[in-house]
């Protein structure tokens, strides 16, 4: 008896210790950061989760900074001009990403928690704890009213959302966590669906000295 209940208690600890190799091997090792010193602005998950989720959210800024001002740096216009475009399917995403973007990408698409390809209206999962945590913490009331009955309705899409948040693109950059919205359903969850296998540095755009900055 005392031999078998051994047995039993070898074999738990056998079992609890694969259970732990086995998850610290689907822990993301993305160490690539280039915004680390930006900051936490989104804190929604584990710290080594919600450290590529701020990467994920200063890499898409960055990029949509660079793409749409043309060497000024201008996020609120940059928004503006993005979710124009974005939800008017007008996004050449190719020409937008960096090849930082496409490496913090490749480590997002590990985290199976924040997609859903089930999802039709876009390949985020609506139903996360991140997306969840997002939503909660949007500083707009009406916003965050709008967002939370779309996804208890199932009803749930960019093209629902993106009326009232193109009529409130003045506090995205500003909102980090509405600026997480856009982040992942607008860009990111976009470029499951482009070929990312070709881009390339971008060079540095020229900066007009003679222009005012807005």
């Amino acid at each position: 008896m005392k031999s078998k209940l051994m047995k039993v208690k070898f074999n738990l600890i056998v079992f609890l210790l694969v259970l732990t190799l086995t998850s610290c091997k689907k822990e993301n090792t993305f160490n690539d950061f280039k915004f680390e010193s930006k900051g936490v602005v989104v804190d929604c998950e584990n710290k080594n989760l919600s450290a590529l989720l701020n990467e994920a959210l200063f890499s898409f800024e960055d990029d949509i900074t660079k793409f749409y001002n043309r060497g000024q740096t201008n996020l609120p216009s940059a928004y503006s001009q993005f979710i124009r475009n974005a939800l008017s399917n007008r996004v050449k995403y190719e020409d937008v990403v960096s090849p930082h973007t496409v490496k913090v990408f490749e480590a997002l698409k590990q985290e199976n928690s924040l997609w859903d390809a089930e999802n039709k209206a876009s390949y985020l999962n609506y139903n996360s704890t991140f997306f969840n945590c997002i939503a909660d913490k949007i500083q707009s009331k009406d916003l965050k009213t709008t967002l939370k009955a779309l996804v208890s309705t199932n009803s749930m899409s960019p093209r629902l959302f993106g009326s009232p948040l193109m009529s409130n693109f003045r506090l995205v950059s500003s909102d980090k966590y509405l600026s997480s919205y856009v982040a992942f359903d607008l860009y990111y969850a976009k470029l499951f669906n482009i070929d990312l296998s070709n881009v390339k540095e971008k060079p540095e755009p020229k900066v007009d000295f003679n222009q005012i900055p807005k």
